[in-house]
């Protein structure tokens, strides 16, 4: 099924983007027309996450949807945004202005899988929240899209070379501070590499699956851990996206309008 437009209330430019409400017009974006565009899987990361307050790092932001949804719910969190991608960032340093929150966001572009660059940025070890919605597939496993923008956004690569979900995952886990929040959505058909990623950095593990509709196989993964902590994983209730007429559930109706987080349970 189609991935919903997310609450996307979009205008085209005459430079090739949009210009978008998103999360019920809580946040205006640009963003490109073609190629990866701001959607339900950052609207499910935004619930996910719920008001963090601190220090907010979202690797491989984009254009900034995801960190700057949560600077805005939370008066009391700064935000990180990290990117590679030098149109992105610019997209980003645009929409944190957009948003009058540059006051507490930075835009980073950085390769986040560099440590040299990690520290230099002051990120080792310093976040209270890190989220993270990484590309889906390794450089080696798939054929990338003809399409630049959603080839970067489907394909993991950094700067020197290709990289795995671990490498992503170890990186960004180089981020929180001990106690702090690790999130990330990917698929569930990788959870062997997202647990191989972890290893034992993560307690309080706890893990979400998401079904496009009642009695279909989960499409997404939502993942939760606390750095240091030592609780056990758990499997969190599962949360359904479609009707059988294809319509939100009331649920997902309200995650995608930004009215509602993402119950973990437990």
């Amino acid at each position: 099924m189609p991935e919903p437009s997310a609450g996307l209330k979009s205008a085209a430019t005459a430079d090739g983007q949009t210009k978008d409400r998103w999360l019920g017009g809580r946040l205006t974006l640009v963003q490109p027309k073609r190629g990866h565009r701001v959607g339900t899987d950052a609207a499910l990361l935004v619930a996910a996450a719920g008001a963090p307050e601190g220090r907010i790092v979202d690797v491989g932001a984009g254009v900034g949807a995801v960190g700057l949804a949560l600077a805005q719910r939370s008066p009391l969190a700064s935000v990180d945004l990290v990117e590679l991608d030098p149109e992105l960032a610019q997209l980003a340093e645009s929409n944190v202005a957009r948003n009058g929150l540059q006051a507490r966001t930075r835009v980073l572009r950085l390769d986040a899988l560099n440590p040299r660059e990690r520290r230099g940025a002051g990120l080792a070890e310093s976040a209270s929240c890190v989220v993270t919605n990484p590309p889906f597939f390794d450089a080696k496993a798939v054929r990338a899209s003809p399409d630049e923008g959603r080839a970067r956004a489907h394909v993991l690569a950094r700067a020197e070379a290709s990289a795995t979900l671990a490498d992503w995952i170890q990186a960004s886990l180089a981020m929180p501070a001990p106690g702090g929040r690790f999130l990330m959505i990917h698929r569930p058909d990788a959870l062997g590499a997202i647990l191989a990623g972890i290893g034992g950095r993560l307690g309080s593990l706890a893990l979400l699956p998401v079904y496009p509709t009642n009695g279909a196989s989960a499409h997404r993964l939502l993942v939760s851990g606390v750095k240091g902590s030592k609780a056990p994983l758990r499997m969190s209730p599962g949360l359904i996206l479609h009707q059988a007429d294809g319509r939100l559930t009331p649920e997902a109706d309200a995650i995608h309008r930004g009215d509602r987080l993402i119950d973990w349970g437990g």
